[in-house]
Formats: structure tokens, C-alpha cells, sequence
């Protein structure tokens, strides 16, 4: 696998951890990548942690990844120590999603990207987790990855709001914001 500048990135073998497609990952940079630059990055069910390093590659000043897999934890942080400089931060925390949020309490991200196993029930609890500690910074943006056969993203979750969905074959992405009151 590789990410921005063609730079190579350590995977996992096997099929525990799912990679988000290539064509997925370089629409959303397309799309983000005015946001990147300084940015504070957070990375849900992160895997190998390819789109936190992609972030780390385009001028994220400060990444954070929470992956339940001990292997793949272990992979991310080789990831991101590869790429990071001296002037960003990167943080993994290994363990369920459902449990390790809650340490962020009181922290805030520019960019959120959440890509659980689609047939997860992460879904629901996760955007509810992330409106009620207020994980996303007011001008901030979260993608959920998901396939569409599986999950139906809901217009409104607490104070987040169904902005934007965009589809690529069996995986497709919803973008939440804050929503104006």
C-alpha cells in the first residue's frame, strides 16, 4: 500500500483490518485538502492507520487513532512514527471504540474519519459519542465510511448534521457537521 508522494505503508496480512479503498482515500484528501494544513485529526478503527498518515503526509499537526486491535495498533504507530515530523504529533490508543472515546473528552478535531467494519453496530453509538463529548470542532467535518446495503446514515445525530454522501461502488462515505442553531 501506498500513500501520498507514493510513499510505502506496513499492512497487516490476512483480512482483520480492511483498508480503505485507494480511490476513496484520494477523494476525500481531494476534498479536505484545504483543512489539512495544521489541522487536528482523529482516526476511528484506524487499521494500519493509512489515513492517519496520509493526513501526517499533507500537514496534520496532530493526529490521534483509536484502533481495538492490538496488531494493527501496533502497525499504526510504525506508520505514523515513519512519517511524522518534528513539529506534529500522533497519538494511538488501542481498545474498543465505545470505551476509548470518552478519553478525548474536553479535546477537539478539525477532521474526523470514522471507518468501523461495515457490519458493525458502531455506527449509531459512535456519531452519538462524538456529539455528546463535542469531539468535533465547530467549523470541523467528520466522514463515516460505510456500505450502503449496511447502514443508512441518519440526517441528524444530536447536534450533527447529514451534510453531504458521496458513493464509490460498495463503499460510500456520509459527511457530518455541527449544526447551526
Amino acid at each position: 500500500m501506498r500513500i501520498y508522494g507514493n510513499r510505502p505503508l506496513k499492512t497487516l496480512a490476512g483480512r482483520d483490518v480492511r483498508p480503505t479503498p485507494a480511490k476513496v482515500r484520494e477523494a476525500l484528501f481531494n476534498m479536505w485538502r484545504d483543512r489539512l494544513e495544521g489541522c487536528r485529526w482523529l482516526d476511528l478503527c484506524g487499521g494500519n492507520g493509512s489515513m492517519g498518515a496520509e493526513a501526517l503526509c499533507r500537514g496534520a499537526r496532530w493526529v490521534v487513532g483509536i484502533e481495538k486491535w492490538g496488531k494493527a495498533c501496533r502497525v499504526m504507530g510504525e506508520n505514523w512514527q515513519q512519517f511524522a515530523q518534528s513539529d506534529q504529533e500522533y497519538q494511538v490508543i488501542c481498545g474498543d471504540i465505545r470505551q476509548q472515546l470518552p478519553r478525548l473528552a474536553g479535546q477537539v478535531f478539525d477532521c474526523i474519519y470514522f471507518d468501523p467494519p461495515y457490519a458493525s453496530n458502531l455506527y449509531q453509538p459512535t456519531l452519538e459519542a462524538i456529539a455528546s463529548l463535542k469531539l468535533l470542532a465547530p467549523d470541523g467535518i467528520m466522514a463515516a465510511e460505510y456500505e450502503p446495503r449496511l447502514w443508512t446514515p441518519p440526517p441528524q445525530v444530536e447536534q450533527l448534521t447529514l451534510t453531504r454522501q458521496k458513493v464509490y461502488g460498495n463503499s460510500a462515505i456520509a459527511f457530518y457537521q455541527e449544526r447551526e442553531l
